[in-house]
């Protein structure tokens, strides 16, 4: 498989809404990370949160199989702590192993729902 992805990469800002229409949890507002590891090797993902009034939390450890796609929603996130709603955040997501990286956010606000998607910022080449 060719060497796709990074180590390092940063979601540069987001905030998960409170408010939603429609049931749970097809249309519960949230943001989402999907992460492809196109290697032959298994990554271990750490994510660390930012705010802009407190200081940094994580890592939250996720597991991704070698030559394998896996969605991570950051409502999902629990362990350290949960991610609060209505809260500004950006994210860092390292991995022991290049991945590719790309944000979506699903703002079920209102009865026209909207979705959201953006490829993560790449750092050093993996």
């Amino acid at each position: 498989m060719p060497n796709l992805g990074k180590k390092s990469w940063a979601i540069p800002g987001s905030n998960i809404p409170l408010e939603q229409t429609g049931p749970e949890p097809d249309f519960t507002s949230h943001d989402s990370l999907w992460i492809l590891n196109a290697t032959d090797d298994d990554a271990d993902v750490e994510i660390t949160i930012y705010y802009a009034d407190r200081e940094p939390v994580g890592p939250y450890s996720i597991d991704i199989e070698a030559r394998r796609v896996r969605q991570i929603r950051f409502n999902d996130l629990i362990d350290p702590q949960p991610i609060p709603l209505e809260t500004d955040y950006a994210a860092v997501v390292e991995s022991n192993t290049p991945i590719v990286v790309h944000f979506t956010q699903m703002d079920t606000r209102q009865a026209e729902n909207t979705r959201t998607t953006a490829t993560g910022f790449g750092g050093t080449p993996g």
